[in-house]
């Protein structure tokens, strides 16, 4: 009964685990302009092609503000 358990408990650990970590990339780890352009324009649809594109490098471009900085994290919730 203990094997059992240990059993179903260590495949819910690694599941979950996993279903973590395939939510946190996007295959390949790196956001890019063209993934994240029809987001970017249902989000912001008055902006031109040139400006979300600004956009997006200046949040997620080389030392783009959300570049795993967590001094922005949750900034959100703080409004």
């Amino acid at each position: 009964m203990k094997k059992l358990l240990i059993g179903i408990l260590t495949g819910a650990v690694l599941l979950g685990s996993a279903s973590f970590v395939a939510a946190e990339s996007n295959g390949s780890g790196i956001l890019n302009f063209e993934e994240m352009k029809p987001h970017i324009e249902e989000m912001h649809p008055n902006l031109s092609p040139e400006q979300q594109e600004e956009m997006f490098n200046n949040c997620h471009g080389e030392n783009g503000m959300m570049q795993n900085n967590t001094e922005f994290r949750d900034t959100m919730h703080d409004l």
